[in-house]
Formats: C-alpha cells, sequence, structure tokens
C-alpha cells in the first residue's frame, strides 16, 4: 500500500494525499493552527477511515451470511489525550443497521467479528483507545 502526502503551501496548512489506487484526500487544519478550515483534519480522517473499515466488514459479514441488510451506519465520537501526542484514547461506534428480519444476535457478532479479527483500523487504534461499540437495528 502506498500513500503520498504533498503540503498546499499556498493554502497554509492544507495537505493532498493521492492513494495507491489513485484517489485524492483533501486535508487542511484549524485556523489557530494555520490553516482554513477548508477540509477535514488528518484525524478526522483517520477516525472515518476506522468507521469505514468496521461498517465495510459489518456489511460484507452480514451479506455472505446472506442476511438482507439495506443500510448500515455508525456515528463515531472519540477522545484524544490531552498532551501529545493526542492519541485517540477512547472511541465509541453506535452502529445502525437497517434491513428485513436482522437478529440483534447476528448483527451484533458481525460487529465484534469485524472488530475482534478483521478491521485493521480498530485494531491500531485498540492499542491506545478504549474501544466501546452500540447496535441499533432498523427493521424496514
Amino acid at each position: 500500500m502506498e500513500c503520498t502526502v504533498r503540503w498546499q503551501a499556498a493554502a497554509g496548512m492544507a495537505f493532498h494525499a493521492e492513494t495507491g489506487s489513485g484517489h485524492l484526500i483533501a486535508m487542511d487544519g484549524a485556523p489557530d493552527g494555520g490553516g482554513r478550515n477548508l477540509a477535514p483534519r488528518p484525524m478526522e480522517t483517520v477516525l472515518a477511515g476506522t468507521g469505514g473499515c468496521t461498517a465495510y466488514d459489518v456489511v460484507l459479514i452480514l451479506k455472505r451470511g446472506r442476511h438482507d441488510v439495506r443500510d448500515c451506519e455508525v456515528r463515531l465520537t472519540a477522545e484524544r489525550a490531552t498532551t501529545d501526542p493526542k492519541v485517540f484514547t477512547r472511541i465509541h461506534m453506535h452502529f445502525i443497521v437497517s434491513g428485513r428480519g436482522l437478529s440483534p444476535a447476528i448483527v451484533q457478532r458481525a460487529v465484534q467479528l469485524s472488530h475482534e479479527k478483521y478491521c485493521s483500523a480498530s485494531a491500531m487504534l485498540g492499542k491506545t483507545a478504549e474501544m466501546t461499540t452500540a447496535v441499533e437495528i432498523v427493521d424496514l
């Protein structure tokens, strides 16, 4: 896996990342740090990537089990250390999974498998952060 991050000097503290798969991600800092608040902060992209990683797993696990999953949303809240390096210390993930006839136990198991076995991002962040989850099921 590769990624190139380039500082956009004319834009203050903005950076553009080009991923190995050819996609672009814009990042910027807060105004008090020289940024212009035009894009997510780098640590926000880490949190978003973690949510994407685990949501991907949950949907894939449910689809492979032939469950009628129609939507998956993960709302993440995080706390960071107050001193440098300001690592994540707590991350809570609230999963809202929609579908027809979804069993709470099966959805909970998919979330558990993601965190215990498949989600690389959660595994890394779990080294510094207390990770908690909640599951809500919407029957369509």
